[in-house]
């Protein structure tokens, strides 16, 4: 393979990424416009639904780093945790699931209505559709914002291979990336599946990555 198959492809798109190169695309550009307008939201309550990997964690940061904020995981939220936000304007509860403890769910609903503060809540699915017990969550899940990131258009695809090819040390063609676009689910699931395997099978044969071996991961 010639030398200039083998170097790392240098395209604009790097000039998109923001934060700790967060990219910006049409699939959350909206979210981001929304967290310049804070605050002067209509309501104090915001979901950002999205699926794994799709980045809710990292427009959290970005909010966090520019706004100041305390956040917590749903799986580790608790009667503390309640403690601490007294000082806090802003606070982020992450992964929202049905599981989450729905008593103090509501009791921070509560402290955040009562104080003034904003709430920012991620899930998977919008927290309209998860079906809590407590009717009085079901009533207040109606209050929020939502916001969803959507499915990866074309461009992001390109960034999101190119980019986690490139910090494994995997060069490719852009031609390639196209191939594999086209090819590949919707999906930032799929994309992220399809990186660890590319990964694993250029440790594996030790060779540039070509369309036989991207065909041999796509399962072609």
């Amino acid at each position: 393979m010639s030398q200039k198959k083998q170097q790392l492809i240098n395209f604009d798109f790097e000039k998109n990424f923001k934060h700790e190169d967060f990219y910006i695309s049409k699939s959350n550009q909206h979210i981001l416009d929304l967290f310049n307008l804070w605050p002067k939201w209509e309501k104090n309550f915001l979901n950002i639904s999205g699926e794994n990997y799709s980045g809710k964690s990292h427009l959290i940061d970005i909010f966090i780093k520019k706004y100041n904020g305390i956040k917590f995981d749903t799986n580790d939220f608790n009667e503390q945790c309640l403690a601490e936000i007294k000082v806090h304007q802003n606070i982020i509860l992450e992964d929202l699931t049905k599981n989450v403890n729905q008593k103090m769910l509501f009791s921070l609903y509560n402290i955040v209505e009562q104080d003034n503060k904003y709430l920012i809540i991620t899930s998977l699915k919008p927290i309209v559709e998860i079906k809590f017990d407590l009717a009085d969550l079901v009533s207040r899940s109606k209050n929020f914002l939502l916001q969803s990131i959507d499915k990866p258009d074309d461009e992001l695809m390109f960034a999101l291979i190119i980019k986690n090819l490139s910090d494994r040390q995997i060069s490719i063609e852009k031609k390639l990336v196209n191939y594999i676009i086209k090819r590949i689910d919707r999906s930032y699931g799929k994309i992220f599946d399809f990186i660890y395997k590319i990964d694993e099978m250029s440790l594996k044969k030790k060779k540039p990555i070509d369309l036989k071996i991207i065909k041999e991961v796509l399962g072609e």
